[in-house]
Order: C-alpha cells, then structure tokens, then sequence
C-alpha cells in the first residue's frame, strides 16, 4: 500500500458515545479502500477491517445482480423532536432507531419511537437497535412496549449480549429478532445459527473481512441478510453497497444511508439515499478527491498514531504466519 492517509469528520448528532469519526484510506494498486476500526479494538479485531481496505483497494469485488440498494435511515439516541426531524430529512421509507441508550430510559426510547412513527407515516417501516443493552428480562418487556408504541416493529437488532441470550428472547417475542455484535464481534459467528438465536444476520463488510468473505457467510449462515455500515465514509459505505448488490435475494432496507451523518467526506460524489436508494459504485468509480482529503486530514499526531496501528496489525500477521497459525479467519 502506497497510502494511508487519516481523516476526521465531526458528526451531525452525537453517535456511538462520539461526537468526531476518524479512520483511513489506504491506497493500492487498483483503487482506494477504507480502514476505519473503532479506536478502542484490539490489533487482532482490527486486522479483517484492513482485509476489507486491501479488498477494496485491490478492485476484487463480485459482480451485483441489481444497480440500486433500499436503505434505512438511521435515527441516534437523541430527542424526540430531532429523531423526527432525521427521519423526514432523511427521505427513506424505513428508519432504524437506537434504543437502549447508557443514561437514558425505557420512556426516552418510546418517545423516540413514537416521534419516528409520526415522521414516517403509517406505511414506514421502523425498526431498533439495542446494542447489546438489555438484560433478557429487559428485552422483554422493552420490545413489547417498543413495538406497541411503533404499531409494529420490522425487527429488533441485538437486545441482549451474548447469543444464548439471543436465543432466549427470540423464544419469548413474537418480534423477529436481528443478530450483529454476536455476527461480527464472535470468534464463532455461525453460533447464532447453530442456537437458532436469530430470525437476520446483520452483516458489516469491515469487521468481517471484506465483501466476497461477507457473501461467504450469508450463503452458510441460512437467514436473511441486512447489510449495515460501521459509521463510514462514502468509500466504506461502497464496500457495504457492493456486497448488498451482490447477495442473491435481500428482502429489507440495508442500513447504508450513514453517510446523512458525517459532516465531511472524502469523495465529492457522496453515497447519500435519493428516495430510499443508493446507487451501486464499482471500485474504479471511487476517485478520491485529495484536495478534499486534505481539508479533512487529521493531525499529524493522529496520523502517526494510526501508522503505528497499521504496523502492529502487519506485526501481529507476521507472528501468526511464522508460528504456522496464519491470521485467524473463521469467517473464510
């Protein structure tokens, strides 16, 4: 890789517990790719991201079967009045809510809820992610309550941590139930499968290895596929957009419409929903604009931090490729 160069976006709603996004674009041979792990992951959780970057860099995706993606709008754990205004900013037919919030309450999550029905209208379709955030006894009770005040739920992603957890609430809700952390952060994510703890696998094309390594999964893991961003620049967002475009059947809204977030980009063409869609790119329509990257580029500092990080991934392959081991990649 001849590049990597670090950019900083402040958010429009705080997100994630964050308020600024930073990652990097890494230049190949063929193109750009994004590598922008959560500053908090460890080397090894951060390694299948930059297989995504060198994926993507390297111009290796599949061919689509469709030119355009349904997405969700994405509403954070904000104010009612905000979430409302999201939504009907964001010009699509079904909004995705976070609930479950640290510090917040059940009561702020309904307001939430019920603001977003208001937005959308009757025919939207609404549907909430927890995070993890919920004890099983919680998730009960919060989903009943969740999907009075939506008048119908599409679905709920990851009420509970751990995948027996899953397991047990999907036994006792009539709400379909989405897996994404017990997918992308499990040293096994065809657990979820095996305990059948989920009714969709939420897949994120950077913590998982790639495109063609997230098509792996969907065929082998059997349940309907959402395909979702980790908070990425448009050059992310298209690595999302290429594997959505190329799974054969995908019956909901993916949530790729993040890019409504970030205040900056990378590209001057962004990856922003007209009427619900984002059009598919292929890696050579993805021209970074450097002059843009310039405007966005961290600090120096933050770019030394981040090349120390790449060095560390690159060491931690090396030690695994020497002891015979390789990288640790169940996902393949």
């Amino acid at each position: 890789m001849s590049d990597l160069i670090v950019w900083q976006s402040p958010l429009r709603t705080r997100f994630r517990g964050i308020d600024v996004r930073e990652g990097a674009v890494i230049r190949g041979e063929r193109g750009w790719g994004e590598w922008s792990p959560f500053l908090e992951y460890g080397t090894a959780e951060v390694e299948p991201w930059l297989r995504c970057a060198e994926e993507a860099a390297a111009g290796d995706w599949p061919e689509p079967v469709r030119d355009a993606v349904a997405v969700n709008v994405t509403v954070p754990a904000t104010d009612p009045e905000r979430a409302h205004r999201i939504v009907r900013e964001g010009g699509c037919r079904t909004a995705k809510v976070k609930v479950a919030e640290r510090g917040q309450s059940l009561a702020d999550d309904l307001a939430r809820i019920e603001a977003v029905r208001d937005a959308i209208g009757p025919d939207g379709l609404i549907r909430v992610d927890a995070n993890g955030g919920w004890s099983v006894e919680e998730a009960i009770v919060a989903i009943s309550a969740l999907d009075t005040a939506a008048h119908g739920l599409e679905y709920v992603e990851q009420p509970a941590k751990t995948v027996e957890e899953l397991a047990q609430v999907r036994r006792r809700v009539e709400v379909p139930i989405a897996a994404d952390e017990s997918i992308r952060r499990a040293g096994d994510p065809y657990r979820v499968r095996d305990l059948e703890a989920a009714d969709i696998a939420v897949l994120k094309v950077q913590p998982l290895g790639g495109v063609r390594a997230c098509l792996r999964i969907a065929e082998e893991i059997g349940l309907p596929v959402v395909v979702s961003s980790a908070l990425e620049t448009t050059l992310g967002l298209a690595a999302g957009v290429a594997l959505a475009a190329a799974l054969p059947e995908l019956p909901h809204a993916c949530g790729l419409a993040t890019g409504q977030l970030l205040v900056d980009d990378v590209v001057r063409d962004r990856l922003l929903p007209v009427d619900g869609m984002l059009p598919v790119r292929r890696p050579g329509e993805l021209a970074v604009d450097r002059a843009l990257l310039a405007e966005v580029a961290a600090p120096v500092e933050r770019q030394h931090w981040w090349a120390a990080r790449l060095a560390e991934v690159h060491a931690f392959r090396d030690a695994a490729r020497s002891s015979g081991a390789g990288v640790r990649d169940d996902r393949r």
